[in-house]
């Protein structure tokens, strides 16, 4: 609504992007709308909070499909007319999650991980031909990323981080701006993305401890409570056998 009142047309579409036959239907009646393209933002994602094995084959085929499948699929179809620009431009939005990983996100980092490597790839492939390829990546961001990720744990929800730490997606949006602008390859956003960007370049093996010690932390923990365990297991006894009277 924003835009139209500027005097831009917009052309409003909903689209499962699980679903691979009706994303090409989208697409083709983008193609068949608009004929040519500039930009291409791929933007939707989904995450999941839990541990690994609390998160179900489906779920796992359901964030994959959104994150990773469909940016893929959408940039592979409309590459054609991408390539037809004298300077189009790609832009990933991704995650810090797909530079630096951390617990309870498994899934999600699997796929910015891919979606990092897929736009290196797609930069060192077509910016001879006059192609820009950009990566975004923030850190957390006041969306509702958080609160609509589903929680591997009954009963549990999954946490929001302090907004003190978040960006905003404004911000967001106007880095994107630049990096479309400078042809920036890379685009970080907000203090928690380089502190976790420059912590893992600058000393990786920081990382690395954290992880040890807190795994050396949890191993003694347990070992405590199974030494507790076996301690107040009842012991079995076996009764007596009686003793055959004499003849």
């Amino acid at each position: 609504e924003t835009v139209s009142l500027v005097g831009v047309e917009v052309i409003t579409r909903t689209c499962d992007l699980t679903d691979q036959k009706q994303i090409s239907a989208e697409l083709q009646h983008l193609v068949e709308t608009w004929g040519t393209l500039d930009l291409l933002v791929n933007n939707a994602g989904v995450a999941f909070y839990g541990p690994t094995d609390t998160m179900s084959a489906e779920q796992w085929d359901w964030l994959l499909a959104i994150n990773l499948h469909a940016p893929i699929q959408i940039t592979r179809e409309l590459l054609p007319l991408l390539l037809n620009r004298p300077e189009a431009h790609i832009v990933n939005v991704s995650s810090i999650c797909g530079l630096v990983a951390g617990a309870r996100f498994s899934a999600y980092q699997v796929s910015k991980f891919a979606l990092q490597g897929f736009s290196e790839a797609l930069r060192a492939e077509y910016s001879r031909q006059g192609l820009g390829v950009s990566s975004i990546c923030p850190g957390p961001v006041t969306t509702r990323l958080f609160e609509t990720a589903p929680c591997g744990r009954i009963g549990k929800k999954t946490p929001i981080p302090p907004r003190w730490i978040c960006t905003t997606p404004q911000q967001v949006a106007q880095r994107t701006i630049k990096a479309i602008y400078s042809d920036q390859g890379l685009c970080l956003v907000g203090w928690v993305a380089y502190a976790l960007y420059y912590l893992k370049r600058i000393a990786p093996w920081s990382l690395d401890l954290a992880h040890r010690l807190g795994r050396r932390k949890r191993m003694k923990k347990k070992a405590a409570q199974f030494a507790l365990h076996s301690e107040t297991r009842p012991v079995k006894t076996q009764a007596p056998e009686s003793r055959s009277k004499a003849a």
